[in-house]
């Protein structure tokens, strides 16, 4: 019924080097696409693994699958290519990770829910899920306020109008009109998009129907990389549109200088108490987490979280005070 209610639709996959995971990826959203009448476009930021040639053998067979290639590699610039070549005529397009999990009827719930609402966009919640001991504690710093300061999209929705979320669905136009993900963020586009979504008055809505399941990184030194990412892409969205950090972000702003100042031991010893509390309250949690649900790998909870907030930290200052070319460009 929707195939005939609506124009084509895309879904969009930026992936590199994701032979593991993209050939059921894309086995598994073919009945979607062909429910909804959407093109499934795979945006390959050059993949050495055997990427391509997978999604080049499901493409010879169907010919609703295509293979982009994505020469600036990054995910922002994969949606807004996939979208100059193939977006016209198309209604809504439904970005896809390639190493998350999705419920079989998630395009069909994004694409009901943005109907009924006649929002812009629709955003899920991403619950993270993990395996092995340093993967599961991350995955419960991640779940947890500890972890994420209580963000709206890393816990379930009832279904709600909000500011930013997951990204998910977005109709083609609006997006068009605000000019696409920016492509100077490496991390945090989406954030970004959504402030200049808002801003020209489009509306966002996270879903209350389905949401995704994110696999996160099952080391620290990948996780400390990637809040690294994030941290410096928060930093570039404040200085591009002058925003003011919301109080969940400014409480991790304070964890770098907090290291820096506990090298001054040396002068007074109170010069290492706040990160001694930092320290206490991230450990108790996780020890808390532990007991409370029964799993003892939530006991490493709070080294994860510490992790995120050194990280964190350490982007955020680093672009906040390092050079600022990027910043003027994104500008």
């Amino acid at each position: 019924m929707m195939q005939t209610e609506m124009p084509s639709n895309l879904i969009v996959i930026p992936c590199l080097n994701e032979a593991a995971h993209i050939g059921a990826l894309v086995h598994e959203l073919r009945p979607a696409a062909e429910r909804l009448g959407a093109r499934i476009i795979v945006a390959d930021g050059g993949s050495t693994d055997g990427t391509r040639a997978i999604v080049k053998e499901i493409a010879r067979k169907d010919p609703k699958v295509i293979l982009l290639n994505n020469e600036k590699r990054l995910q922002s610039a994969a949606i807004n290519l996939a979208i100059a070549r193939y977006g016209d005529g198309a209604e809504y397009f439904i970005r896809i990770d390639a190493h998350g999990g999705y419920p079989p009827d998630y395009c069909d719930r994004l694409i009901e829910e943005a109907l009924a609402t006649g929002a812009d966009s629709v955003v899920v919640s991403m619950l993270t899920s993990g395996s092995g001991t340093v993967q599961n504690a991350v995955a419960a710093a991640q779940n947890s306020k500890l972890g994420t300061g209580g963000s709206k999209h890393r816990h379930l929705s009832a279904g709600e109008w909000v500011d930013h979320g997951h990204h998910a669905l977005m109709r083609i136009s609006a997006f068009k009109a605000v000019g696409g993900y920016d492509e100077t963020f490496s991390h945090n586009e989406d954030a970004e998009l959504d402030y200049r979504l808002r801003k020209a008055g489009y509306r966002i809505w996270m879903s209350g129907k389905t949401q995704m399941i994110y696999y996160p990184r099952s080391s620290l030194a990948g996780l400390y990389f990637q809040y690294l990412g994030y941290g410096r892409g928060r930093a570039k969205n404040v200085l591009k549109h002058r925003m003011i950090p919301k109080v969940r972000q400014m409480v991790p702003l304070l964890v770098f200088p907090v290291v820096l100042l506990s090298a001054f031991f040396f002068v007074h010893w109170l010069a290492v108490m706040p990160i001694l509390v930092w320290a206490s309250v991230c450990l108790g949690y996780g020890v808390w987490m532990a007991i409370s649900q029964r799993n003892p790998d939530s006991a490493l909870a709070g080294i994860s979280a510490m992790v995120m907030h050194f990280g964190w930290s350490v982007g955020f200052w680093l672009q906040l005070l390092g050079p600022r070319s990027q910043s003027r460009r994104a500008a």
